[in-house]
């Protein structure tokens, strides 16, 4: 694998070596024989290595030779010791060079298909949700902190069922591989109750079984069920998550706070009463944003968490709603100013007006 010269900097460090031979080579040229500039010719195939291939800095290992040669020619020290120490000296750097070009590209290959299985895993475990779903549109955004696996434990799910639709937005205690198991536990549980249980609490034990067959010790998953049948109500059960986000059609915004909260899938065990669905109204041109702690936890330069709900307004109604959606990731992402710590997943439903 090549280093990939479409950018600015890629073009520079392909360049890096002609120009700083040149220089030293100008530099050598007009300083005379006692200048002693022909080792620092080395310096070309060692930063060859930083961008090319084994062929390739093996390439400018040879013009360096074939310079230090010409200029120990011009300057009539060509047979002298220190001639034959800086052709020695840029020999040894252009083998050391072309060593580390081929364990680079060796790392990079590996990197390449670690990202290739990664993806391949993310689009098993996060399928792309379908778009419109009755009256629902639908949109979702993934941000993992792991950008260089591309997949984390935050997940989510939209199922279309006989009675409607039911959505999970959830969040794995901890961080990779572990996490990206217990996400597929997760959903692949969700993916039959969905159809088979008549209400969420139902949807939440069979994920509370299968949890208990995977976990261990104190682990655990926040999580977020939510059911929209054909009237203008969406039923919610909260198992400790953050609450989703409703923006009404006049432009209001208030958080589906739960009356009660579950505790965390793989912890309902310990509490002594269950927690019940409560209902929200969801009528034409709501929407209702479910996120995962990564999102309002995301802090700016000054420490500063990401005001979502002031952010709100990007969600609007007059553009389609993964274009909203992309828009508020795009804030996301300007709001921290770099990588996102945590992984940060976003579901946008829309009830469409009628």
């Amino acid at each position: 694998m090549r280093l990939r010269t479409g950018g600015l900097d890629g073009r520079l460090l392909l360049r890096l070596p002609y120009g700083v031979m040149g220089v030293i080579a100008a530099a050598d040229f007009l300083g005379g024989p006692g200048a002693g500039y022909l080792p620092l010719l080395s310096l070309g195939p060692a930063f060859a290595s930083l961008a090319g291939g084994v062929r390739r800095t093996a390439s400018i290992g040879l013009l360096s030779v074939t310079l230090c040669v010409a200029l120990a020619a011009y300057n009539n020290s060509l047979g002298g010791r220190g001639a034959y120490l800086a052709l020695l000296s840029i020999i040894g750097v252009t083998a050391a060079a072309m060593l580390a070009s081929e364990l680079r590209e060796r790392k990079e290959r590996e990197l390449s298909d670690i990202r290739t299985v990664a993806e391949v895993a993310q689009r098993v475990l996060l399928r792309p949700v379908p778009r419109r779903v009755g009256p629902i549109h639908a949109a979702v955004s993934y941000t993992s902190a792991s950008a260089r696996a591309r997949i984390g434990g935050d997940l989510y799910e939209v199922v279309t069922t006989p009675d409607g639709v039911r959505v999970l937005v959830g969040d794995v205690q901890g961080k990779g591989l572990d996490a990206v198991e217990t996400a597929a536990v997760v959903l692949g549980a969700f993916r039959e109750a969905a159809y088979d249980e008549p209400d969420l609490p139902g949807v939440a034990v069979r994920l509370e079984r299968a949890l208990s067959r995977h976990l261990t010790g104190e682990q655990f998953v926040t999580a977020v069920l939510a059911e929209i049948g054909p009237g203008d109500k969406a039923g919610l059960l909260n198992c400790g998550h953050p609450p989703p986000l409703m923006i009404r059609s006049d432009g209001r915004t208030e958080p589906a706070d739960p009356p009660d909260v579950a505790p965390p899938l793989g912890l309902m065990d310990m509490a002594t009463a269950k927690a019940p669905p409560f209902e929200v109204d969801f009528g034409p041109g709501d929407q209702m944003l479910l996120y995962t702690d990564g999102v309002i936890e995301a802090r700016d330069a000054a420490g500063r968490f990401y005001p979502l709900a002031e952010r709100s307004h990007l969600l609007s109604t007059g553009v389609e709603p993964q274009e909203a959606l992309d828009r508020l990731q795009n804030d996301l992402v300007e709001h921290v100013g770099g990588p996102i710590k945590d992984d940060a997943a976003m579901l946008l439903l829309r009830h469409r007006s009628r």
